[in-house]
């Protein structure tokens, strides 16, 4: 693809409130010599052609360097907090320390060699150079990372003029590590992140289900999840007789989850009770036994919420055929959030209410139609690190 010109660059603009007089070469050489990094050639030109400027835009002629150097951090420290509380792991790095210090030593190190996403407008970010020109724009927000635009000019009618992109083109994904998130299998990277919220022993046996779902549709399940869940089941009561033995794992036989774990289940006629794949989409009803768990979780607050709908975004949603029923819950997620979104605590609240709503009705649930709202309630959740905005 061709770089744009400057005057094409400024023909989309037009869309645009407040744009000053653009960089010149020597501030844009400046501004790449004090960051570390070189613009991809079309936002090169595009920051030549015109400076926007304004709430998340980033200001980089007259913006606070500190401020700059946070929203240019922001996609690995997003990662790193996925990593930390989320359960993330990429599998080329190798495999998952059980030990968190180290999983994160590990994943910082990693990337500190992935190329250094630039940001475009609060978290839509750019590859730098040699990716591009028309790279996608992608949406970063932790490891909810998905492709907001085809390419520069298509992300601008996108975001600013709520017109459909272009369906026609056909977008090229090359930078490292984070086009993994679009053009891989995003589903493997989302695991099911959450605090154990049974109470009972039939909830508990509810818990080893639901994990055994999950291995079912092909989700990623750690052996320290499998270990959690035995642990759980047995202090409530559960009687099989494997359990106390997976429940006590040593660090240095977790190898052994698995059989464990497949034995417990056997031993509690789950393994027979799963349901087959047997529609014409893939686990259909698994699928839907998962979202209606997510959703508890969300409600509970074993799950949080911005988590909770990528786990259903990637792990029910898009498998389903995407049903418009969960679709209210799917557009609260932090990968679509608009400028004009409500705070990260109202979305959160506003996802608990769409899921009391629909764990409320018949299942699964029937084409969404709109209904009074109820009570919002609050999630609790670890502070993740604060949206990048100018």
């Amino acid at each position: 693809m061709t770089v744009p010109s400057i005057e094409t660059a400024r023909i989309w603009q037009r869309r645009l409130r407040n744009v000053e007089p653009g960089l010149t070469d020597r501030e844009l050489d400046a501004v790449e010599a004090r960051f570390g990094f070189r613009f991809a050639p079309d936002h090169r030109v595009f920051l030549a052609a015109g400076l926007p400027t304004g709430p998340r835009w980033p200001d980089w002629r007259h913006g606070d360097p500190e401020a700059l150097r946070e929203q240019l951090a922001w996609p690995v420290e997003g990662t790193l907090f996925d990593v930390r509380s989320n359960g993330f792991w990429y599998p080329r790095w190798g495999p998952r320390p059980e030990d968190a210090s180290e999983r994160e030593r590990v994943a910082r190190a990693a990337l500190a060699s992935v190329p250094q996403l630039v940001p475009l407008h609060g978290h839509r970010y750019l590859p730098p150079a040699p990716f591009g020109p028309g790279h996608p724009v992608l949406s970063v927000h932790q490891t909810d990372i998905i492709e907001y635009g085809h390419d520069l000019a298509d992300w601008l009618r996108v975001e600013f003029t709520n017109m459909p992109g272009n369906r026609n083109a056909r977008a090229v994904f090359t930078v490292p590590f984070w086009s993994y998130f679009v053009v891989g299998d995003p589903e493997s990277t989302v695991t099911t992140p959450h605090d154990p919220t049974a109470t009972t022993a039939a909830e508990a046996v509810e818990y080893l289900r639901m994990l055994a779902l999950e291995r079912l549709v092909g989700r990623q399940v750690y052996d320290d999840q499998l270990i959690t869940a035995g642990l759980v089941a047995d202090a409530l009561g559960v009687d099989a007789p494997s359990l106390p033995r997976l429940a006590r794992l040593p660090e240095k036989e977790h190898d052994q989850a698995v059989p464990l774990f497949e034995q417990v289940l056997a031993e509690l006629r789950l393994s027979d009770s799963l349901p087959a794949d047997d529609t014409d989409l893939p686990y259909e009803r698994a699928r839907w036994e998962l979202v209606r768990w997510w959703l508890r979780l969300i409600v509970d607050g074993g799950l949080r919420a911005s988590t909770g709908i990528s786990v259903i975004t990637h792990g029910g949603w898009a498998p389903l055929a995407r049903p418009e029923s969960l679709r209210p819950l799917i557009d609260l997620g932090p990968e679509r959030l608009s400028p004009d979104a409500l705070s990260r605590t109202d979305l959160a609240r506003a996802a608990v209410t769409e899921a009391r709503r629909l764990l409320a009705g018949p299942w699964p649930p029937p084409p969404y139609s709109p209904s009074e709202p109820a009570e919002p309630a609050a999630p609790a959740a670890p502070a993740a690190p604060a949206a990048p905005c100018s």
